[in-house]
């Protein structure tokens, strides 16, 4: 969910004239840099082989990136960093930062707590790279707003997933190229690099290039030039910690708001556990080509929806994929038993529609807040939904040692379950 996404979009002077590149950059930029969100998860088996760390560290660095988002988020627009300066520069540092950030895991050498302290800092960084993206794209778009954002929002989940494919590419190279004698085998030899080391630095040459890209082609907007001005003449307010009480006053945005929460408790501990599902049918580089595909799956789902959401509106797109993302937690215990092309299927459909619903909840609340609290709504909002999302990834994961995933996942659709329950006044007539 993004800041102030409506009043970007309203305000826009109806003459500008968008360059036909901005959006395609974007969505390339926000795909490279949000790599950097799930780097370490993607390699955890080679870590936990290596170092001998316990089951549940998996959930507590991903949790260390939730946390550090949310002070990121907090800070950034306390600091009204975005508006500050321009958006296109705060992301490209941010990424930049975050790449360096990231690739000093190479350094750990084993000490969790050290990794921790740098993946809440990566966390913090996102915040000036995920959220800032949306408005770039906000501050350009007005007509198709929309559709934008699911194809942004599609972009992040893309990048999340794809430190899994890097994985799955780094383990079948060495033994594709074993035997080859020639000077790139050479040239690779010198650099000595596990597979887990390769995925890291890739991910972070990514997420280099991806910030430095926006910096480069995508200028600030009319609008955002002359919102900058605004703010430095002290115009615009700061983030309203009184926005909580409108959250829970007014019936349609508790509604998304609610659903959001729900659609946040299963999302990122979803991604968490894929893996671990995918492993107890396959291994080593199937096992990480699988989780790409079905974490990826989700920006099917986010673009999808978005296009959807045009013909039947985002309600009830939203709807139906939290019910369907709800009923493939609910399938579990029979799924995990069932011939490996069903249980395939299971996994993708989970993947397209645990995302998918994203987006349409962004617009949804941007649509329900008051239009002078947007920003503040959408920004508390976030930061108690990534809160919630930590609370569920630090449950499940302690529970892992103790309780099988067919009782597990279950336990995962109570979040959305619950969404669908409060979001009921969103699709009375």
């Amino acid at each position: 969910m993004t800041q102030q996404v409506l009043q970007d979009s309203t305000q826009q002077p109806a003459s500008t004239a968008v360059p036909r590149r901005i959006l395609p950059v974007i969505v390339l930029s926000q795909f490279a840099a949000t790599t950097l969100w799930f780097a370490v998860n993607a390699v955890m088996p080679d870590l936990q082989q290596a170092w001998a760390w316990p089951p549940d560290a998996v959930g507590r660095l991903t949790s260390s990136v939730q946390l550090g988002f949310v002070a990121g988020t907090l800070v950034f627009a306390l600091l009204m960093v975005a508006d500050r300066f321009s958006p296109s520069k705060v992301f490209m540092v941010c990424a930049v930062l975050g790449a360096l950030v990231n690739a000093a895991t190479l350094g750990v050498d084993g000490n969790l707590a050290g990794l921790l302290v740098l993946r809440f800092a990566v966390g913090f960084l996102l915040a000036g790279v995920y959220p800032v993206g949306m408005k770039i794209a906000a501050s350009w778009y007005r007509d198709g707003l929309g559709a934008a954002m699911g194809v942004l929002i599609g972009a992040l989940i893309l990048g999340t997933a794809l430190p899994h494919g890097l994985r799955a590419l780094a383990t079948v190279l060495p033994s594709a190229s074993a035997g080859v004698d020639d000077d790139w085998t050479s040239v690779v030899a010198v650099w000595s690099l596990a597979p887990w080391q390769a995925v890291v630095l890739g991910v972070s040459l990514l997420a280099a290039l991806g910030g430095l890209l926006t910096a480069w082609q995508v200028p600030d907007s009319p609008w955002a030039r002359r919102a900058s001005q605004a703010v430095g003449g002290g115009a615009p307010s700061g983030l309203k910690l009184g926005a909580l009480v409108l959250i829970w006053r007014d019936r349609k945005l508790r509604a998304s708001v609610f659903g959001y929460f729900g659609h946040m408790w299963e999302i990122y501990t979803c991604f968490v556990l894929v893996p671990l599902v995918v492993g107890l049918r396959f291994a080593g580089a199937t096992q990480s080509a699988w989780a790409f595909a079905i974490i990826g799956a989700g920006f099917i789902g986010c673009a999808g929806g978005g296009w959807l959401a045009r013909r039947h509106g985002s309600a009830r797109v939203a709807q139906v994929q939290l019910a369907v993302s709800a009923l493939c937690c609910l399938l579990a215990p029979l799924m995990l038993k069932a011939p490996d092309a069903l249980f395939l299927v299971w996994l993708l459909v989970w993947g397209v529609t645990v995302s998918g619903d994203s987006p349409q909840f962004s617009a949804l609340t941007a649509r329900n807040a008051p239009q002078a609290a947007v920003g503040s709504v959408l920004t508390l909002v976030n930061c108690i939904g990534f809160l919630i999302s930590v609370l569920s990834i630090e449950l499940f994961t302690r529970a892992l040692p103790h309780l099988a995933l067919a009782w597990l996942l279950p336990l995962l659709g109570a979040g959305p379950l619950l969404g669908l329950w409060m979001f009921r006044p969103l699709l009375k007539p």
